[in-house]
């Protein structure tokens, strides 16, 4: 009989947690705050992507939220992560945003989903995937027919990942964004409309928002349906600009506060001052706004997927890989005084009664000394079969998303000029007969050198790298790659071109040789190994090494480069193994590697030069 007790209670427990687990809320606007389930509901919120953090630490990250006192996490979905190929979805590792939401509902966070096809975040072509730039007369973020049909069949597949998971199904996902920051860009209300209309097909059926800044809410709201707010904490301000748009009434939402910023190659790791950001969340959430911290935790842009900006006055400016975001969690999942300091704030706002959980302790980190890198591989020994064109052809018409792509004409006479690539994208390395002569930075706005040859048939080389793609303003759409033009020496063009493609999607395949004495300025990839007897995180030492990327057992760690202000590539310990582990460094500025390190702590802002 007691036997027979036990399982009674055992299924009735396990048939109660099942209800629970399925239980559909409803989650409304009331007039100055969300209501779930007919009760103000104040989101306090922090953003963190999938795609950013090792799936491994994806629960680790949740519980820090959870200790800092968010009840939500704000996420983007990120479009050419989902389909890195026209038609070919890839929902599975680390885009497995289904499953990212569904670990934070087991550790009780409700989730505010962001999948607008465009996210700009810092993310390479602000989340489009390249291959729309293949038809030169497709025009993203507008009502483009072609450009609608890809965004529709996206969003059509995503809703089946994720609309399973929306409140009023039982999930957690409290709402659902449908354009980013869409007053920065343009003002067709007709677009917007068409947006609400494509995430209703694909299922998404619950409470839609937009979110822009101040300044871009007359252009980038939808009638009718929530505008919240980007970069403004005043309450008042916050409260006059929705009402303003909402019909008088609220909710009030931050969607998006910045208590910290991203970094761009050659400036300084961005700080912000963590007693002032304290003390606004203090206040916004003294006033019952709701907010989202963008980021609480940025963590890392993997392989090229790092993005650029550029405006009329501004000249283009790639993105780091590091998007730590001076965060309150670290890149490596870390709390920051800047997170202890949040977490005293939010715990003068939790209902009586309620304790936060202990802070998670650091995440262990290990030091490795002396990674031999035994063998190398001459980029220029790799060419392989080339595409052969009288005008060079940008990456795009070359079915090339991402990497780099090597130019190659030959100069049939002695020459001494003025050698201009008009359009340059984004950053090139030029060659004669095999010895480096300059390189040229778009950052810089360098499109031109002078060249000097005594030779005939010199064979010139232009190595040319997408440095990441424009994810912000009214450049977003002038994003092809490679050589976008011509090539012109003392104005005269160059034409008969051979084109040799790296997309360095992997390492394989590459010829290796002993790694032997040399300081040539030529690319190469240096390859080695090394042993564990245990693993933890750890962070890869780029000093002395000029500018590449770098594959650690099949993953691409992101790139480095000397100007800074990231000296380190961060290592997840998922991605290490006890035993032995396989690296290759790819470096096209400096040669002669011969090791490598890796540091039980990262370094920023050193060697910071233009």
């Amino acid at each position: 009989m007691k036997k027979l007790f036990c399982s009674f209670f055992a299924i009735t427990l396990l048939i109660n947690i099942c209800v629970a687990q399925k239980a559909k809320h409803t989650f409304a606007l009331g007039d100055s705050t969300f209501l779930l389930d007919g009760k103000p509901l104040q989101l306090i919120s922090g953003e963190m992507h999938c795609t950013r953090i090792p799936r491994a630490y994806w629960r680790a990250r949740m519980k820090m939220a959870k200790a800092m006192g968010l009840n939500t996490i704000g996420t983007y979905v990120f479009w050419n992560a989902e389909e890195p190929e026209e038609g070919k979805f890839d929902f599975t590792g680390n885009n497995d945003i289904a499953e990212f939401v569904r670990i934070a509902k087991e550790e009780g966070l409700w989730v505010v989903l962001r999948p607008s096809p465009y996210a700009c975040a810092e993310w390479e072509f602000g989340g489009y995937p390249w291959w729309l730039l293949k038809d030169k007369t497709l025009k993203v973020r507008s009502k483009d027919p072609k450009f609608l049909k890809y965004y529709h069949d996206y969003i059509m597949q995503l809703g089946k990942q994720l609309s399973p998971l929306l409140v009023t199904n039982g999930g957690n996902i409290l709402m659902v964004q449908i354009e980013n920051e869409y007053g920065s860009y343009s003002d067709d209300k007709d677009y917007l409309d068409i947006n609400r209309k494509i995430f209703r097909e694909g299922g998404f059926s619950g409470l839609l928002f937009t979110c822009d800044g101040p300044s871009q809410m007359p252009r980038g709201y939808l009638p009718g349906y929530l505008p919240a707010v980007n970069g403004e904490d005043n309450p008042k301000a916050v409260k006059t600009l929705i009402n303003k748009y909402h019909n008088g009434k609220g909710p009030y939402y931050i969607a998006e506060w910045y208590p910290g910023w991203f970094d761009s190659w050659g400036s300084a790791h961005n700080h912000s001052n963590a007693d002032e950001d304290a003390r606004k969340l203090d206040t916004v959430l003294a006033a019952g706004i709701s907010i989202n911290l963008y980021m609480f935790h940025g963590g890392t842009t993997r392989g090229f997927m790092n993005g650029a900006n550029m405006s009329r006055t501004e000249p283009y400016s790639p993105q780091t890989s590091s998007y730590d975001y001076d965060a309150p969690v670290d890149e490596a999942g870390n709390a920051t005084a800047k997170f202890y300091k949040f977490r005293s704030v939010i715990e003068k706002h939790l209902p009586a009664g309620v304790k936060l959980p202990p802070v998670p302790k650091k995440i262990k980190t290990i030091a490795i000394n002396n990674i031999v890198l035994n063998s190398q591989s001459a980029l220029f020994s790799n060419l392989g079969k080339p595409v052969i064109a009288e005008h060079p052809l940008c990456f795009e018409d070359l079915n090339q998303g991402y990497g780099f792509v090597l130019y190659r004409t030959t100069l049939k006479s002695a020459v001494n000029g003025l050698l201009k690539i008009k359009q340059l994208r984004d950053y090139a390395t030029i060659y004669l007969n095999g010895k480096r002569v300059s390189i040229l930075d778009r950052r810089l706005r360098q499109d031109s050198v002078q060249i000097t040859s005594t030779e005939p048939n010199t064979v010139l080389d232009i190595l040319v790298e997408n440095n990441g793609r424009i994810n912000y303003g009214p450049y977003l759409t002038d994003n092809r790659q490679g050589i976008t033009e011509k090539v012109t020496l003392n104005n005269d063009e160059l034409t008969g071109w051979k084109m040799y493609k790296f997309p360095f999607g992997t390492t394989t395949g590459f010829k290796y040789a002993a790694n032997k004495d040399t300081h040539e300025l030529q690319p190469a990839l240096y390859k080695g190994s090394f042993t564990l007897t245990k693993t933890g995180d750890t962070f890869l030492d780029l000093h002395g090494f000029g500018k590449g990327f770098v594959f650690l057992n099949g993953h691409n760690l992101g790139k480095y480069w000397f100007i800074g202000p990231q000296q380190t590539l961060y290592i997840p310990a998922s991605w290490l193994k006890k035993g032995v582990n396989q690296m290759v460094v790819f470096d096209q500025l400096k040669g002669g590697h011969k090791t490598i390190k890796a540091l039980d702590h990262p370094v920023l802002n050193e060697g910071v030069k233009q």
